[in-house]
């Protein structure tokens, strides 16, 4: 296990460490929750044009409960079950990172932005792929950014990543399915 874990925080030092002050705001655009919103309104355009009223409201109901979710289990891991400091705070790690975040929460395994955005990915692209051919592979590469810029930034290990990512492809399948059901039960189709 120590050797997983010093493979992980060399990993993290190699990639964080490929960054330059050029890329810097790029990397801290795509890791703000709050710069994606343009994204999210461009697709509830979509699940509105393709499930109506009902089943936006539906869908919308579905990624609350998602996302809660994501962020409750990555708080539970960080919080309670593991407890790993982030490298933005560990020792023989911290300073030799570029941290270029601006706050650093205490624990970090594993990534709530890799597990939302993962999650988000997956049901998204599930949900719309039989009306926009290439949503599923953009919604997964989008994501993949979204988690890789918390490396870049110095919050996450890629252990973090990689773990957020998984969860969440798990829990997106599970919110398109659960969604499916409640659209053909309660929803309209337009």
């Amino acid at each position: 296990m120590e050797e997983l874990i010093q493979l992980d925080k060399d990993l993290f030092l190699y990639l964080n460490n490929l960054g330059t002050p050029a890329w810097d705001g790029f990397w801290l655009f795509m890791t703000e929750k709050f710069y994606q919103i343009p994204l999210y309104l461009v697709l509830l355009f979509f699940f509105y044009k393709y499930f109506g009223i009902r089943g936006t409201i539906i869908t919308l109901i579905v990624v609350a409960a998602l996302i809660t979710a994501t962020d409750q289990l990555s708080n539970l891991f960080k919080n309670v079950l593991f407890m790993r400091p982030r490298p933005c705070r560990a020792d023989g790690v911290a300073e030799l990172a570029r941290f270029i975040a601006e706050r650093c929460g205490r624990h970090g395994y594993f990534s709530g932005h890799a597990a939302s955005s993962m999650a988000l990915a997956f049901f998204t692209g599930l949900t719309l792929q039989k009306h926009l051919k290439y949503i599923f592979p953009f919604m997964v590469v989008w994501s993949i950014i979204v988690a890789y810029s918390r490396i870049y930034v110095g919050v996450h290990y890629p252990g973090d990543i990689i773990t957020g990512m998984a969860i969440g492809i798990v829990l997106g399948v599970g919110a398109y399915k659960l969604q499916g059901l409640l659209i053909k039960k309660y929803g309209e189709i337009s």
